[in-house]
């Protein structure tokens, strides 16, 4: 009879580690956040969660490699997205850039209309998204208060990113 099958049933995990803590960036990785339309709100974003402001460009010598594209979920802010995602894949980006995620902020508060919503569903199924809900206080200057509640996926990855 075997005594250590009880060991080993104790020492199995309930599955990968990933399910548990969900994906994170290498330590030390940098990011540059990068809009894909003005009014994107790159600068707010990169008040409130670190990183750097490349605003429309794309990043320059110096600058983290690692792009987060960022863009409004109105109609235009995602055909910008939709746009510079082709771009990525294509090739036709600067060499030495790598795509990490669409960082996608609200652009009202409340639900997106179902078209929009069918768009965004589209870029998720290229491309890792994160979502940043409507933050009224954003829109007054207000960048002191602790990131929005349910982007803590993306707190996740760009604390982890903090030198």
């Amino acid at each position: 009879m075997r005594t250590d099958v009880r060991r080993e049933a104790e020492s199995v995990q309930q599955g990968p580690e990933i399910w548990i803590r969900g994906p994170v960036a290498p330590t030390g990785r940098r990011f540059a956040w990068v809009g894909t339309h003005g009014g994107a709100g790159v600068s707010t974003l990169a008040a409130v969660y670190g990183g750097h402001d490349s605003g429309r460009d794309w990043p320059g010598p110096g600058a983290p490699a690692s792009v987060l594209l960022v863009a409004r979920t109105h109609a235009a802010g995602l055909l910008a997205a939709r746009r510079t995602l082709e771009l990525f894949r294509r090739g036709e980006h600067p060499p030495g850039l790598d795509l990490d995620a669409v960082v996608l902020v609200a652009d009202a508060p409340g639900r997106l209309p179902r078209p929009l919503a069918r768009q965004v569903k589209e870029i998720e199924s290229t491309v890792d998204v994160y979502r940043v809900p409507w933050v009224a206080a954003w829109r007054l200057g207000d960048l002191n208060s602790a990131p929005p509640r349910g982007t803590d996926a993306l707190v996740r990855l760009t604390r982890a990113s903090a030198p």
